[in-house]
């Protein structure tokens, strides 16, 4: 099978971090046999050499009509919000997407995917320091204030910095499996899925140390132990914490409730059983903690769009 080809637009004063992300979670991502199952290229408007931000210059090759070959097209920053995007990005861009290539817009690589219209009437996220300048530039965006990336199928956005490493994992586990992504993650030493949102990161209070490792303990061992009848009064009294005080906790540390961080990690732990074992359905279902054949399906319909066995067609391992 062809390489899945990834086209990354790259801009003069680009920060070298953003540019890194997708490659970095891209070019790790390879079969059992070691082959990759991404083909990266690198373009720009004007081919040469390229400053970025950080006082060293890149050289660029490659044109932007290299996007018309393209399966996915990703902007991984912007430098201005105030700048708008030269017509023949825009119409770069936009062309790849009538052509059905997926479009990601990286942090503020956003404002060039609603530079060309293509989030009008549409939910998409930014980093949050420029969220307001989103808004206001473009009104005919639905600007998520509280999310990490927003998956629209054909359009994804992601918020800032860090938050691009998430929706770049998401978008190998969406193509080659979650294994595959859960590898990807340990080789750049993340997790390979964050739960929350951005309200997590801002101005939050600094933590006991003694109390969060109590609870990061905790959440630790309920991983490894997603096949027993976890409860919130179970894990809080692991914590040595009072219900409240465990779920106030939670939702300061994960951005999510912990009924959604547990269906959550049930429901990846399945991913990876139905990839790389022969388990039914019902035995994946007893072992992740889902109950049944009845309640995994249900939820993986809601969560995936698709069934266990489906999912297992497309993704399960050789």
């Amino acid at each position: 099978m062809s390489p899945y080809r990834i086209g990354i637009v790259v801009f003069d004063g680009i920060i070298p971090f953003h540019l890194s992300v997708p490659c970095a979670v891209f070019e790790k991502a390879q079969d059992p046999q070691g082959a990759p199952y991404f083909q990266i290229e690198i373009c720009t408007a004007i081919p040469g050499v390229l400053r970025t931000n950080s006082g060293f210059s890149i050289v660029v090759e490659q044109p932007l009509t290299i996007l018309d070959g393209m399966d996915m097209v990703i902007i991984p920053s912007w430098n201005n919000p105030d700048i708008v995007p030269s017509a023949e990005l825009i119409r770069a861009v936009s062309s790849a997407h009538q052509r059905g290539a997926k479009i990601v817009g990286l942090c503020m690589g956003t404002f060039v995917v609603a530079a060309c219209g293509l989030l009008n009437g549409r939910k998409a996220t930014t980093h949050w320091n420029w969220m307001k300048d989103l808004s206001r530039r473009y009104p005919a965006v639905s600007v998520d204030r509280n999310i990490l990336y927003i998956d629209e199928g054909d359009i994804i956005t992601s918020a800032g910095t860090a938050a691009s490493i998430d929706c770049c994992l998401h978008l190998v586990r969406q193509q080659c499996g979650a294994e595959v992504a859960s590898q990807v993650a340990r080789q750049l030493v993340v997790p390979p899925h964050r739960q929350g949102g951005q309200a997590q990161y801002i101005e939050q209070p600094v933590y006991n140390t003694q109390s969060v490792d109590r609870f990061a303990q905790t959440l630790a061992w309920a991983t490894e132990n997603l096949n027993y009848p976890l409860t919130l009064d179970l894990l809080a009294e692991k914590s040595c914490m009072s219900r409240r005080t465990f779920t106030r906790k939670f939702r300061k540390m994960t951005g999510t409730s912990f009924t959604r961080w547990l269906l959550n990690q049930r429901l990846s732990l399945a991913q990876r059983f139905l990839e790389k074992t022969d388990q039914s359905v019902e035995a994946i279902a007893q072992n992740t903690g889902l109950g049944s054949a009845f309640s995994l399906r249900r939820h993986f319909r809601q969560e995936f769009s698709t069934t266990p066995s489906s999912y297992r067609k497309e993704f399960k391992l050789l």
